[in-house]
């Protein structure tokens, strides 16, 4: 009689339960994003609009916020591009990561936001990086663009966003993400100086600059930082004999 021998399945890996995970988290948070568009004056076409061809929640909430405080369409635009630099920066890493082609490089850049790169960043295996990037990137569009819609619908009649404790799901689950990577005292300690730095810096400078500030500080420490231990690594050895029996 055959056995019947079970296949694990090569889908619901760590990256794809990380990657569903954080994308749920990020999706409820387009809840408060919808009902912030609508308190500050969009219609339902333009926030779903933003979170179509935007989608990046940094600059979609700095857009609102400018509109919201009586800023321009134009100044709303600007301090929208200033948060959206970062994908850019996040885009160099992608792709040595996942090194898409043909048209998936052009989906890749639809989906290279903060959630999609640390997925991808906190993986040791190179499929398990692509892995954590599709579903990431992909789960959160979808989740995104659909709790927009809900958020823009329910507007004034859900309340205050922040009670029902939506702006601290995409933190969570950054935190999340963060945790397992400090496995040593270098890293501990940007993360501690970039803590601080965003948390001097947030009643001082306009929402989402403060996460660009750490951004740029721990740039900084990386590239005049001591790079890479040099212990554990076996020196340089000399080989031994005359010119003509090594020639």
């Amino acid at each position: 009689m055959a056995r019947l021998e079970i296949v694990p399945s090569t889908f619901f890996t760590p990256a794809t339960k990380i990657g569903l995970s954080i994308s749920v988290a990020t999706g409820l948070y387009a809840i408060s994003y919808g009902a912030l568009g609508v308190a500050a004056g969009l219609n339902i076409w333009q926030i779903a609009a933003l979170s179509l061809l935007m989608f990046t929640g940094g600059s979609q909430f700095a857009f609102i916020g400018v509109i919201a405080g009586g800023g321009s369409p134009g100044a709303a635009f600007g301090a929208a591009t200033l948060l959206g630099v970062r994908n850019a920066v996040y885009g160099m890493q992608v792709k040595s990561m996942i090194r898409p082609r043909g048209l998936k490089k052009l989906l890749a850049v639809q989906l290279t936001i903060d959630e999609s790169t640390a997925t991808a960043a906190g993986q040791g295996d190179p499929a398990e990086q692509k892995r954590g990037f599709w579903v990431a990137g992909i789960g959160v569009y979808l989740l995104w663009n659909i709790f927009t819609i809900v958020g823009a619908l329910l507007g004034d009649a859900m309340g205050d966003p922040k009670t029902w404790g939506l702006d601290g799901a995409a933190v969570a689950a950054f935190l999340g993400l963060l945790w397992p990577r400090l496995k040593s005292s270098e890293p501990i300690a940007v993360a501690s100086v970039c803590a601080l730095v965003t948390v001097l810096a947030v009643p001082l400078v306009p929402p989402g600059v403060p996460i660009l500030v750490a951004a740029i500080v721990a740039g900084v420490w990386g590239y005049f930082g001591r790079g890479p231990s040099d212990e554990g690594l076996e020196p340089d050895i000399k080989p031994r004999g005359t010119r003509e029996e090594l020639a």
